[in-house]
């Protein structure tokens, strides 16, 4: 296995019309390249799809080369990509040993939910590891579902998260309900 040094890392995002076949495009141009995908999120939001992916590959090779052999694939199925290149501190594997919990918040669309309830965390130094937000219901009864995982720092707990949730649950009139994920061993 190579050293740490002798590998290069980037971010790469795409975006656009979501459509069959994206991942794969994008995945086989990488694979062409010997990129090794060690980290990626893709999602469809709207009609859009957005995927972003921590690559690694070996020295050397350069920025310039992965856009330049990514951009005509990308330009082939209509998305739009960005690269940017990380630095060694920037792909240390962030696990970590804080409590992981599920925020959970549904009811009426109206602006500010998620504004209001990460302003909430925030104030506490809780870090949101992943969020998505979805609107359900019918074009009558539109109903917004936030989801959260959250880390919480040393001397939080769940139950303080959810007290702290509280006003905020009444103020907007919304369900909001914090659990505690628990850890799988294997």
């Amino acid at each position: 296995m190579p050293q740490q040094s002798e590998i290069l890392h980037y971010a790469v995002s795409v975006v656009g019309k979501d459509r069959p076949g994206i991942v794969a495009a994008i995945s086989e141009g990488l694979f062409n390249l010997g990129c090794n995908i060690a980290d990626s999120s893709c999602t469809m939001l709207g009609g859009e799809f957005a995927m972003i992916l921590i690559i690694s590959l070996k020295k050397p090779f350069s920025k310039s080369r992965l856009l330049e052999e990514l951009k005509p694939v990308c330009d082939r199925i209509g998305m739009t990509l960005g690269v940017r290149t990380l630095h060694p501190d920037e792909v240390a594997r962030q696990e970590s040993d804080s409590e992981i919990c599920m925020i959970s918040v549904y009811g009426a669309d109206q602006p500010g939910i998620v504004y209001r309830v990460t302003r909430e965390l925030a104030a506490l130094n809780i870090n949101i590891t992943d969020l998505n937000t979805k609107l359900i219901g019918t074009e009558e009864e539109p109903v917004y579902v936030l989801m959260l995982e959250v880390a919480l720092p040393d001397g939080m707990t769940a139950e303080k998260v959810e007290r702290t949730l509280a006003d905020l649950k009444k103020e907007l009139n919304v369900e909001i309900g914090v659990r505690v994920i628990t850890p799988v061993a294997f």
